[in-house]
């Protein structure tokens, strides 16, 4: 009988570990404050540096899990998990020291941003050095974009063009309405990719990676999941420390826009595990379930993240704001432009993922200076 490795060792203590310390931290801390004392300060290092590895580990037991149930339903299980915890992020976030009417926003268009410009770049850059061209489905990933720039434009532009409310802001009526649409979209296009066109979002190399994973493990299927739980339980309350100790500092300094670099740090700390995982797809070239992972983690956060802000905005009666600035709403049309471009004739290249990175890096700016 080969004894376990490390990793494997690992990969079940530590998200066990990581969810009891997150939780004992939130019982003997008090929430962040300004002018931090050096508890705080050190729980806060402590909870960065806790972080990255619990996101690796999350990432091995959802290859682990993607692998014995199937494509594309693994990759959807990824997914759906990590946006209900974005949702909860957001919410906690949202009612910390009061109503963010713009955090939502910027937390959605941050996602589809990091994606569609950063993730897709960074992951055809370094498949391209790697393989030269790489292959993928066009009807999946013409899929993803058509449903993604539907639900970008109803939420995040249509409300600059409405005149019920103010501008950027819809009517309770409006968001209801949209908010409706957004869930039965996106539960269209879960139909789409799971049961009636299952086919489109699958490639040879997707089914290789499935046999390889399916091969080496030996981990029971139960096991993983419940340390995936607990690892993403563990990143939601480790990235809550850590998104509401920035935002007080940031307050505290006087940044401009505190919501909008809240926002992408959320996105930055809840796609680490699929970011990383497109990433060392790209690299065994399997496009398609990077492609997979990225777009269907914008998709799920633009089509389940307004809906259930919505909810909270009417229960509590805090102002939603929704529409993007101007600048924005370009990078936004920029981007999903450009992914039409990129992915348009099935087969992609160094030079449009070196176009997608500039497009992320003009992100960055605009994000740093306003």
């Amino acid at each position: 009988m080969t004894r376990p490795s490390t990793l494997q060792i690992w990969s079940f203590v530590l998200p066990i570990a990581a969810l009891i310390l997150a939780a004992v931290m939130y019982g003997i801390a008090s929430p962040f404050s300004n002018g931090m004392t050096w508890v705080e300060i050190a729980i806060l290092i402590f909870s960065v540096a806790l972080l990255l590895p619990t996101v690796i580990i999350a990432i091995h037991h959802a290859e682990t899990i993607a692998a014995r149930i199937g494509e594309p339903y693994g990759t959807l299980l990824l997914t759906l998990a990590v946006t209900i915890i974005e949702v909860s992020i957001i919410v906690s976030v949202m009612l910390h020291g009061g109503i963010h009417p713009t955090l939502a926003r910027e937390a959605v268009f941050s996602v589809v941003m990091i994606v569609t410009s950063g993730g897709v770049g960074l992951c055809l850059t370094l498949g391209a050095l790697r393989y030269g061209e790489q292959d993928h489905q066009t009807r999946g990933t013409g899929s993803y974009l058509a449903v993604l720039m539907a639900l970008s434009t109803l939420s995040l532009i249509l409300p600059n063009f409405t005149i019920t409310t103010s501008i950027g802001t819809f009517s309770t009526e409006q968001l209801a309405f949209i908010s409706l649409l957004s869930v039965l979209l996106y539960g269209a296009f879960l139909y789409i990719q799971t049961v009636r066109h299952r086919g489109f979002f699958i490639d040879g190399d997707t089914v290789a990676h499935q046999r390889r994973i399916n091969h080496k493990s030996r981990t029971p299927l139960w096991l993983s999941i419940v340390c995936l739980v607990a690892s993403l339980i563990a990143v939601v309350l480790l990235a809550k420390r850590v998104a509401a100790g920035a935002e007080d500092e940031l307050i505290a300094i006087g940044i401009r826009r505190p919501d909008a670099i809240i926002g992408a740090l959320i996105a930055v700390l809840l796609l680490l595990p699929e970011m990383l995982a497109a990433v060392k797809a790209a690299l065994k070239n399997e496009l398609q379930r990077s492609i997979n992972l990225l777009l269907g983690s914008a998709l799920a956060t633009i089509g389940l993240t307004i809906p259930a802000v919505a909810v909270v905005s009417l229960f509590t009666g805090g102002e939603l704001v929704l529409g993007l600035a101007s600048r924005d709403e370009v990078l936004l049309i920029l981007a999903l432009t450009l992914s039409i471009v990129s992915f348009g004739t099935g087969r992609t290249n160094v030079l449009t993922g070196i176009v997608h990175l500039v497009i992320f890096f003009a992100y960055l700016l605009f994000l740093a200076i306003p």
